[in-house]
């Protein structure tokens, strides 16, 4: 049998933009991302190689926080997500998607704002593909990040997806 620790425990989820597969891996989240999205291979083989992981379908009490609060955000009822996560990339990566945490729910930032944020101010081209490579997709919010000229641009759920996201963040109400 397997050693535990090298072990991703995966789950589907039907969100109301389509299906996300979540996955877990020590005790945090390390998966949020579009079952349909054309780059998913790509992902996989990231984690699975940094990680020296296989997938496992099967469920864990962090899939089923994220599950919790994944449904209360689609229902209007959540603004700010508190489950642990574990981002698998490069350094510049991780400092993309910690970046991604402070934009404020219902705001937006252009990709060339985050490279300023990130003192990086001539690497947009860069900020935009870690963007894209996030694997914790609406957990770290990619979406919030438009281009230069408020165009949504980029999303690997697909525009649609992210402008119901952008969408149900403007409209909703926080208490």
């Amino acid at each position: 049998m397997e050693d535990k620790t090298n072990i991703i425990q995966i789950q589907r989820y039907h969100s109301p933009c389509g299906d996300l597969m979540l996955g877990s891996v020590e005790d945090k989240l390390c998966l949020c991302d579009w079952a349909a999205e054309s780059h998913r291979d790509i992902v996989d083989r990231r984690l699975r190689k940094m990680l020296k992981a296989g997938y496992e379908e099967s469920t864990s009490d962090v899939i089923r926080e994220a599950v919790r609060q994944l449904d209360e955000y689609f229902d209007g009822k959540r603004t700010v997500f508190e489950v642990p996560l574990f981002f698998v990339g490069t350094e510049f990566q991780k400092s993309v998607w910690r970046k991604l945490l402070e934009i404020p729910y219902g705001s937006t930032v252009s990709y060339g704002e985050l490279a300023r944020q990130l003192n990086v101010p001539k690497a947009v081209r860069a900020v935009a593909a870690a963007n894209g490579a996030n694997a914790i997709s609406i957990f770290a919010p990619c979406h919030r990040v438009i281009g230069s000229n408020q165009a949504l641009v980029g999303y690997a759920g697909g525009l649609s997806a992210k402008k119901r996201l952008l969408d149900l963040e403007s409209n909703m109400n926080p208490t």
